[in-house]
């Protein structure tokens, strides 16, 4: 039996949804606690040890800061490919009142995922209690 282009269209819509909540979960887990590291703060420590490695006379300590600037060679890397948080939540508010009903998630179990009250609310997922 075809499937009708109205139970098509539900399907899609519940990919893109999905697809965009489980990004936006993917992007808060790798955020590490405390001070955020930005883009700009990665360059600077990079031209930092740049300039350590250059004056540094020390054979074993030259090897850690080379060290040091491969390690941080990948965060950047990383920051520079990640997510952009802002519209991944975006999406996330877009598409998670629909998903949760769909799928029965409560706030609870949003807020357990790691994802902040102020963005349950932004999506319209509110306190209750389930019986």
């Amino acid at each position: 039996m075809a499937m009708s282009d109205e139970h098509k269209a539900a399907l899609a819509r519940g990919r893109n949804e999905a697809r965009a909540i489980k990004r936006y979960l993917e992007a808060i887990a790798v955020r590490k606690p405390g001070r955020p590291v930005t883009v700009e703060s990665l360059e600077k420590r990079l031209a930092s040890i740049a300039v350590q490695i250059r004056e540094e006379t020390d054979p074993l300590r030259r090897v850690d800061l080379v060290q040091k600037r491969i390690d941080t060679e990948a965060s950047l890397a990383q920051a520079n490919e990640a997510h952009d948080l802002d519209s991944l939540e975006e999406g996330f508010v877009a598409h998670a009142a629909a998903y949760s009903t769909r799928k029965g998630i409560t706030y609870a179990a949003w807020r357990e995922a790691g994802i902040p009250a102020a963005v349950l609310q932004r999506a319209g997922i509110r306190r209750t209690r389930r019986s």
